[in-house]
């Protein structure tokens, strides 16, 4: 059991919290007008596996990983222990004409770790950021810096995107997305993006194969590239599975597509694995499963276990090259204070060794097919319209019948009915409209995933009742 904490302001009543909370704070992502009764705060005191601690003591299953980040569960101590050790010998450091060890030793291991793919050179330096929107924004500059250091093709200056896709909600990251909730306010300060339409399997036509629509968007995607010849200097995407687009996957038939048109127009390919990185999809890495490389890779939540802001961008040997130069203009002028920071880079090291002594990657597998076994029968509850799965991702479609051409009135926020239903439950179920899903710490046991299971039913139930 968690000791109790003893800050007055941990051990204050939830009411007084939430009006000190509401008194000075502006929430993320959060209409605040909604605080504090549409959906009320939740006072948090402290975490325990995979289990978040009220000041009271009431616990809720964190069935989101806090935003996908927690691998192994909150408070994990060989990462607190790497954390504490660390601060007591370098705590930060300027990373531009300085070096420091952990900085050094991620980034060998992350290049080791990295997706390999035969006949093409392995990813070979590593460039670091503060969170995943800024290692988008990194990757975006390198590509398109990396042409116009070159000089000769002046025209490629576009990137593509997917439908649905998600990258950040910085201005680079937002103008390579395509959720409207997030980019249509700010639209007039997004650069053009060419969006190709979306291989997620959701959408295919009645009695076609995933791997059937992701063809079918494979051959738009050359379509799209054949419109605009010599103007595209990447393709950024999110493989296997565009997360807050409703956690919808696809075939990874859709990567080897990808990767081969960006070979034969000249184009980088940027693979977004901030989310689905670190056995989030059952393999190290997403782009595993395609069995492709990506000439830039981008990580970040995961990477640090879920203790501190990191992300990190993995890049070729080319890619690095075109930015040697006698002018300083034509290095990569990019940088955050943060830069490297030994504390954050010492709990991604944790979070690597973690990995290799716990053979996460094969115990997560077990876990899946314990998700996939208590998830299957939701699949016949009238108001699912799909239940899909990538590995530790586990998604509900919620439709008025069970109809895929049916979705809910929005005006009845289905999705928020049910998130306050699983609350007063015990477990933490963020949805993403009308969809809800399990994103689960690694540590998550069979009676903590039989709650989840027999809690999303419930909640189902309340929301469309």
């Amino acid at each position: 059991m968690t000791e109790k904490l003893h800050d007055p302001a941990i051990l204050a009543d939830a009411a007084d919290w939430r009006a000190r909370d509401l008194a000075v704070l502006w929430h993320p992502c959060t209409q605040m007008r909604e605080h504090p009764d549409t959906l009320p705060l939740l006072p948090v005191a402290s975490g325990d596996g995979a289990w978040l601690v009220a000041p009271d003591g009431r616990r809720m299953l964190d069935a989101v990983s806090s935003w996908w980040t927690n691998l192994f569960g909150h408070a994990e101590p060989r990462i607190a222990e790497a954390i504490a050790r660390q601060a007591r010998t370098l705590e930060h450091v300027i990373l531009a004409g300085c070096s420091h060890l952990p900085a050094v030793e991620l980034a060998e291991r992350l290049l080791a770790l990295a997706p390999r793919q035969a006949g093409r050179h392995p990813l070979a330096k590593v460039f670091y950021a503060d969170n995943g929107s800024a290692g988008v924004e990194v990757a975006l500059k390198m590509a398109f810096q990396w042409f116009v250091n070159r000089g000769d093709e002046p025209r490629r200056t576009k990137f593509v995107a997917l439908e649905n896709g998600y990258h950040g909600e910085t201005i680079g990251a937002l103008s390579v997305g395509d959720i409207p909730l997030y980019r249509r306010v700010y639209a007039p300060l997004l650069m053009e993006t060419l969006f190709a339409p979306s291989p997620d399997a959701y959408l295919a036509r009645e009695g076609q194969s995933a791997a059937g629509h992701a063809e079918d968007a494979g051959d738009a995607l050359a379509r799209l590239f054949d419109e605009h010849p010599g103007e595209i200097c990447a393709l950024v995407l999110e493989p296997r599975v565009q997360c807050a687009g409703g956690m919808r996957m696809y075939d990874p038939v859709y990567l080897k597509r990808a990767r081969e048109l960006c070979d034969v127009h000249g184009a980088f390919l940027i693979a977004d694995e901030i989310a689905v990185g670190f056995g989030r999809t059952g393999t190290l890495f997403a782009c595993e499963q395609a069995g492709v490389m990506p000439d830039l890779l981008c990580l970040s939540k995961g990477l640090t276990g879920g203790f501190l802001p990191l992300a990190a961008v993995l890049a070729t040997q080319t890619i690095y090259e075109g930015f040697l130069d006698e002018s300083r203009e034509r290095a990569f002028l990019h940088s955050h204070s943060y830069t490297g920071n030994p504390l954050a880079c010492a709990a991604a090291l944790a979070t690597l060794d973690i990995f290799e002594a716990d053979a996460v990657l094969a115990r997560n597998r077990v876990t899946a097919e314990k998700m996939a076994a208590l998830a299957a029968p939701l699949a016949a509850h009238p108001h699912v319209a799909d239940v899909r799965q990538a590995g530790m991702i586990v998604a509900f479609e919620l439709t008025e019948n069970g109809d895929r051409r049916t979705p809910f009135d929005p005006a009845r926020r289905i999705g928020l009915r049910a998130y306050r239903a699983a609350v007063e439950r015990g477990v933490l179920l963020r949805p993403l409209g009308d969809i809800l899903y399990w994103m689960p710490p690694y540590c998550i046991d069979d009676d903590q995933l039989q709650l989840l299971a027999e809690t999303t039913r419930a909640a189902i139930d309340e929301a469309t009742a």
